[in-house]
């Protein structure tokens, strides 16, 4: 088992209504993003040269700080489990409850800035040819880097298992433009 990553917005239950679940394979295969991409977001905390991603952002020319930051949205589930575990006291426990409100503030209304994000990486990266080559070489590869990096404008897996980035990338732009449909203002990530 590993990593999993899904993009949560504020009004999740009513983007997975019966609807979308009745065509829940169908939906799968056009939004989902797979664990190679929850590694691609990942990897700063596990590789000491640049990560891929901020490589990816510099050869493209773009600012994937809004990627990075839909990490840092606060679930409920976080929250009730530091407020029960770990801020013993109500000085702790309001200090940690004004970052939860400080870090949700950052994030909100954030799909159109998500949004460019990925069309401007979809509509660079396509230029950018064997992706791989152009990448550092790294000894601690999670991503299978030469698969993962390769035949970018080919939708390659099947929607989870073995995409590439391209697919990934794609799917993202499909579940954000889905979203956006349906009135989400903010975005964020759920690892499990």
């Amino acid at each position: 088992m590993g990593l999993d990553i899904q993009i949560i917005t504020d009004n999740y239950e009513e983007l997975h209504n019966a609807a979308y679940l009745v065509n829940y394979t169908e939906n799968r295969k056009l939004h989902s993003l797979s664990r190679e991409f929850c590694n691609l977001i990942c990897r700063r905390s596990v590789i000491e040269h640049e990560p891929e991603l901020e490589q990816l952002g510099k050869l493209t020319g773009t600012d994937i700080s809004a990627l990075y930051e839909m990490e840092n949205y606060p679930d409920d589930e976080h929250i009730r489990s530091v407020l029960e575990y770990d801020a013993d006291t109500e000085e702790k426990k309001q200090t940690f409850l004004r970052k939860v409100e400080a870090d949700r503030k950052k994030l909100e209304g954030n799909i159109d800035r998500v949004l460019q994000t990925i069309n401007q990486l979809l509509d660079k990266l396509e230029l950018l040819g064997n992706i791989y080559v152009k990448l550092l070489p790294t000894d601690f590869d999670t991503l299978n880097a030469p698969y993962y990096f390769s035949d970018f404008s080919l939708d390659k897996g099947d929607g989870y298992i073995r995409n590439n980035l391209g697919r990934d990338l794609r799917n993202f732009k499909r579940f954000l433009e889905y979203a956006k449909e349906r009135d989400s203002q903010t975005v964020w990530f759920q690892f499990g």
